[in-house]
């Protein structure tokens, strides 16, 4: 015989050993860490800080329901996607619209945005008759210029109005003005006006086991950001495509690979009368609730079977368009 031959159930032993090290399976499985986790003491920060001037980086979510695990296990809860899954680059000063209606989205808070906005009615010669810091406005003898929280986490969103209705030639000589200022501007205070991620964005599972998310803004704002942000983003061809917008339903008809097409195994593609994996047609809704009150949802428009899992993970990319 061999004489390698004769250390193969030596070596056999060993890596039954060396498994058997692990919690789980031969790699350990870090689940359980979530349950033994601790809470630790929160950062203070030093006493006469300027409060404006600091804000959760990284807000956490308030969690639905209580911690639970089956038994020995429990499951991880997976990641929230990036806002724009890495792909899109995103302009300071970008422009909005729905209807008859435009607007300006500013890539900074209201705070840093309000000083600019002031110093753009001092250098366009503008007669103010009154400024309200609290509610970022400025009204002038030509109109009335605004900033609000956009919708977006660190977004603002400028107005410019005469008797209701936006002025053109004023926001474009407002997209001018942000565009050849940076993010540095000086920062005032605008109270009331900074909203968390978390208090936008709330996911929430229906007794019918739907998955919707609740925004707390406006339906015509939250449509007009989503559509500017699928069209950038819905654009990979046989995996997310934007199919059709309806201003007036507030809707859109995407074509999406969901998760349960993509984790198709082997053996499950084989026994599949289609091996090929196929998008499917999914309408996002979005359902008005009330004032600053907004649903969105996914309607499986196709004949493939669409699980809570697949909508979930669907609208937790959607929603983080948003974040």
């Amino acid at each position: 015989m061999n004489s390698a031959l004769k250390w193969m159930p030596l070596v056999a032993l060993a890596a039954l050993a060396t498994a058997g090290c692990a919690r789980e399976g031969f790699y350990d499985d870090r689940n359980i860490d979530y349950v033994k986790a601790q809470r630790s003491a929160p950062l203070v920060l030093p006493q006469g800080r300027n409060e404006q001037r600091y804000r959760d980086a990284m807000p956490v979510p308030e969690a639905q329901g209580s911690l639970r695990s089956d038994g020995e296990r429990f499951s991880a809860p997976s990641p929230e996607r990036l806002a724009s899954g890495g792909a899109v680059e995103r302009d300071f000063v970008e422009r909005r619209e729905i209807g008859n209606d435009r607007w300006l989205v500013v890539g900074s808070d209201p705070g840093m945005v309000w000083p600019q906005l002031q110093d753009f009615a001092r250098a366009r010669g503008l007669q103010v008759q009154s400024s309200d810091d609290a509610r970022g406005v400025l009204e002038t003898a030509q109109g009335r210029l605004s900033v609000s929280q956009g919708l977006r986490a660190g977004d603002s969103e400028v107005r410019c109005e005469q008797n209701g209705r936006p002025v053109a030639a004023c926001l474009d000589a407002l997209e001018q003005h942000f565009s050849a200022r940076s993010e540095s501007a000086s920062a005032a205070s605008l109270a009331g006006q900074q909203m968390s991620r978390e208090d936008r964005l709330r996911f929430e599972q229906l007794d019918s086991g739907e998955w919707v998310v609740r925004i707390p803004l406006d339906i015509d704002r939250v449509w007009a950001e989503l559509n500017h942000q699928l069209e950038a983003d819905f654009s990979v061809e046989n995996r997310r495509e934007l199919l059709e917008q309806n201003p007036q339903q507030h809707d859109f008809l995407v074509n999406y690979m969901t998760a349960s097409e993509r984790d198709r195994g082997m053996l499950q593609i084989i026994l599949s009368p289609d091996v090929r994996q196929m998008p499917q047609q999914i309408r996002l809704v979005l359902e008005f609730d009330g004032p600053e009150r907004t649903t969105l949802r996914a309607v499986n428009e196709s004949e493939r079977r669409f699980t809570e899992r697949d909508a979930r993970e669907l609208l937790e990319r959607v929603s983080g368009l948003l974040r």
